[in-house]
């Protein structure tokens, strides 16, 4: 296990773009960090500079302190899962796995490698399959293959470029419980890149959000949700998305196309000296009125329902409404960097499933005022975020790990002693 260090890492290319633009970030021994963001945004550019496929312009990688800029891929130690697999389709599953021990000649035994080969295929519940080539495999077989290939190395780290995407979403969900699963049990430090952010909200430990380059925001899962520092991240992070609606500030409160809503002691300060705002709320955040009494201090308002989807465990509404022409080019722009269509503005309701709201129903809605976020409309900044609440988010999410993995190892001690899992 080892601690890598990104310091101010750019990535240009030959007409000067910068693919990654002046990254920084510390990921410590054993942690499981997600690089998450839209198409283009530069986070699989940036593991490939991790593992030295892509050549650093200029800032400092570090591996347990070391400065790797100029070693080789082979000698920086890290093992890679590729969204392809990568596999060799004349080598058995054994073989593949056994393939990069194999390639270190005289450095390991027979008896070392089908040592290492076992214990991987054990974990990853391949050893029926030992004897099989990857085209008689299921994707998320082949996928575990792969992984089972950087698990025999023992490498410093784990790198995953986006190695579910060509799963359906059943094997997915899958995966996704596999690879939870193994890093907590093998406590090998990790950098997973996804565009899926249910893989990056149920995976990381943290979870850094790019942005054109950019880095934008590093934070647990949950604090990135709860306290996204800007815009973009409150878009990005969440299904559905953030509902963002023009807010029109008056004397008492946030004049909205839904309500008005009124300054508490959090909002006032926000909002001093401004006259248009950007209101984000969560579609969780809506409650109907006649299923869901209205809570004090709750904003009530009606709407004529567009377009209702049941899902089962949920249900969600749709209701278009015309967005102030003030802050329409921010979202605009906003839409177009989360890899959005441009459609209809709308706000997206997630209700009850067993509310009878149908298409074409007018609803009484009402939300929590005290759970909205307010945006600067030129910057993008969220300007209720609550630092200190995030802050100790992150330290009860730190704390939640190491419980985990300590968990993980204790069961492991027991079924390496014959125990009882």
């Amino acid at each position: 296990m080892s601690s890598i260090t990104l310091k101010n890492l750019v990535k240009k290319y030959g007409d000067g773009f910068p693919a990654v633009n002046d990254v920084s970030l510390d990921i410590a021994d054993g942690e499981f960090v997600i690089l998450v963001g839209p198409s283009g945004c530069g986070k699989s550019t940036l593991l490939r500079m991790i593992v030295g496929l892509e050549d650093i312009t200029s800032g400092d990688l570090l591996i347990d302190g070391d400065r790797v800029n100029d070693k080789a891929p082979r000698d920086r130690d890290l093992a890679m899962v590729f969204q392809n697999y990568a596999l060799y389709p004349h080598l058995t599953v054994y073989e593949n796995i056994a393939f990069p021990l194999r390639l270190q000649r005289g450095q390991y035994s027979d008896e070392e490698i089908d040592t290492r080969v076992r214990r991987a295929s054990s974990l990853l519940e391949l050893d029926e399959h030992l004897d099989r080539k990857p085209a008689n495999l299921s994707g998320g077989q082949r996928q575990r293959v792969a992984m089972g290939r950087a698990i025999v190395r023992q490498a410093r780290a784990f790198l995953f470029d986006e190695p579910l995407s060509n799963l359906d979403a059943k094997l997915r969900g899958q995966m996704r419980t596999e690879i939870a699963r193994m890093q907590r049990r093998l406590g090998t430090t990790t950098v997973y890149v996804t565009h899926d952010q249910t893989e990056a909200l149920t995976l990381g430990d943290r979870v850094a959000v790019l942005r054109k380059g950019v880095l934008q925001q590093v934070a647990s899962p949950r604090a990135l949700y709860e306290e996204p520092v800007n815009l973009f991240v409150a878009g990005f992070i969440g299904s559905p998305p953030m509902n963002f609606i023009p807010g029109e500030v008056t004397e008492d409160g946030i004049r909205t196309p839904f309500g008005d809503v009124p300054l508490d002691d959090r909002l006032r300060p926000a909002v001093e000296g401004r006259t248009l705002v950007i209101v984000g709320i969560r579609p969780d955040t809506f409650k109907d009125a006649d299923t869901t009494p209205v809570a004090e201090g709750g904003v009530t308002f009606g709407a004529d329902i567009d377009v209702t989807e049941w899902l089962g465990s949920e249900l969600y509404a749709y209701v278009p409404f015309d967005t102030h022409e003030a802050v329409a080019g921010k979202l605009e722009e906003l839409d177009r960097d989360l890899d959005g269509e441009g459609m209809r503005t709308q706000l997206v309701i997630a209700l009850d499933p067993m509310t009878a709201l149908g298409d074409g129903d007018a609803a009484d809605l009402w939300f929590d005022p005290t759970v909205i976020h307010v945006f600067d409309p030129e910057s993008g900044e969220n300007l209720t975020r609550d630092s200190a609440r995030a802050e100790k988010i992150d330290e009860q999410g730190v704390a939640q790990r190491k419980r985990a993995l300590e968990r993980a190892h204790a069961r492991a001690e027991r079924e390496d002693a014959g125990g009882t899992p």
